[in-house]
């Protein structure tokens, strides 16, 4: 497994944990890194697309870009008192994924108020839905088009930082 990977779980565990706890929200995140350790982070729900067309979009940015891993979080909500916050990290060159997972707790009203630590286990990649990021797709070339608009429309916007090795 790439540094980055491991890095990247470590990353957004604490990322979760402040947009949780500091600020009340738990968007659906996208996080790659490349092999030079360019990181871009931004919310999946920003982009108003249908789940193909998401996907599409998502393995067009982690091939363009290179990535050596990449990670997907989102609130999973079994029941109103059992909430979780999950994501999954995948490595370009192994056939695990770490997979972290951190229980929420909400007050009365609604807000976050604790957060489990989260608990980090490693999973068959073949498992997790979003892993296929890496496989080439075939776009046309209006589609490519209008993603690579729209890569540059977001990416002035998003979190971008370079990793350390």
């Amino acid at each position: 497994m790439h540094l980055f990977a491991e890095n990247l779980a470590v990353e957004l565990s604490s990322y979760y944990r402040n947009l949780a706890l500091g600020h009340g929200v738990i968007p659906k995140v996208f996080t790659l890194v490349n092999g030079a350790g360019d990181q871009y982070l931004f919310f999946i729900d920003d982009l108003g697309m249908d789940k193909d067309e998401e996907n599409q979009f998502l393995a067009y940015i982690v091939q363009e870009h290179e990535a050596v891993c990449y990670a997907r979080g989102t609130l999973v909500i079994l029941e109103k008192s059992q909430q979780w916050i999950e994501f999954a990290v995948i490595d370009q060159d192994d056939d695990e994924a770490i997979v972290c997972s951190a229980q929420l707790t909400r007050d009365i009203d609604d807000k976050p108020v604790a957060l489990t630590e989260f608990e980090k286990t490693l999973a068959p990649k073949k498992t997790i839905f979003f892993s296929g990021l890496f496989e080439p797709i075939k776009l046309s070339a209006d589609r490519a088009e209008g993603f690579e608009g729209l890569w540059g429309e977001m990416k002035p916007k998003i979190l971008h930082r370079t990793m350390d090795i």
